[in-house]
């Protein structure tokens, strides 16, 4: 079995600013996944969440960057804090690429559910020299995102959580309803800032009861219409978290994927 280096490193003062590399033990420089936890962007879930497929992907030859970031409940998460961290997280990767013999050239990232939110948000940064009101630009180029039962639609995620009664934690995240900040919905909610000219690949189970599987299938629909080929695998009879188990055949999909990039 491959020997699996693990260092956990801080990209920021905070303790919510680090993430864990992994690098699989073996001669040459290795493609770099970073992984994005999910959890509605909410404290009470962590980086823990990422680790099971953070080390079968070390395994199969990968360094994974297994980032945490500020969220809901923690000083400076949300709106605007969880978008640079996400960012400075990824930038810290050029600190660390010839320590670690990370080949910053082949970078894809996986993120799940809000994960998935923040993956299509950052491939969207890719290769834009931008500064604005979220600070630096991402600096580490995207060669593609893959996007596991993610929220690609802000709007239509606090609209799901209003008609069924409940209170919707995108509303913390962004600091108020898309009637309310509809300027920050545009900028943070993937669909809006299509086409986004980065391979993307979705995959989500149809039995999905905490993100709906029709924002997945109208985002491939939207960025189909404005020219992207974005990929969109829709797996029966699978739900939220079987797409991150490691064990189960979901993840053999996410397996898959990742050789056709």
């Amino acid at each position: 079995m491959t020997t699996i280096l693990s260092s956990k490193i801080s990209y920021g003062d905070h303790p919510s600013q680090f993430g864990v590399l992994r690098t699989p033990k073996l001669s040459g420089c290795y493609p770099v996944i970073i992984t994005i936890h999910g959890g509605f962007w909410q404290s009470k879930y962590d980086l823990e969440e990422n680790n099971p497929i953070a080390e079968d992907l070390a395994r199969r030859g990968y360094a994974t960057w297994n980032i945490e970031y500020r969220r809901i409940g923690e000083n400076g998460g949300g709106w605007p804090g969880t978008f640079n961290d996400v960012i400075d997280a990824v930038n810290y990767l050029t600190e660390v690429d010839q320590d670690f013999q990370l080949d910053l050239s082949n970078v894809i990232v996986l993120g799940h559910s809000a994960g998935g939110h923040l993956a299509l948000w950052l491939a969207s940064r890719s290769g834009r020299n931008q500064t604005d009101e979220l600070g630096n630009p991402l600096l580490v180029p995207i060669k593609s995102v893959i996007s596991l039962a993610g929220v690609s639609d802000l709007g239509a995620m606090w609209k799901d959580h209003d008609e069924k009664g409940i209170s919707s934690p995108v509303v913390s995240f962004i600091g108020g309803t898309p009637e309310e900040e509809p300027d920050r919905y545009s900028f943070a909610s993937p669909i809006e800032l299509l086409p986004i000219n980065v391979q993307q690949i979705l995959i989500h189970g149809e039995l999905d009861r905490h993100v709906p599987v029709d924002l997945s299938i109208e985002y491939q629909r939207r960025a189909n219409e404005l020219g992207e080929n974005v990929g969109l695998v829709v797996l029966p009879n699978v739900e939220h978290f079987k797409i991150i188990d490691p064990t189960s055949t979901a993840w053999k999909s996410v397996i898959d994927s990742l050789k056709d990039i």
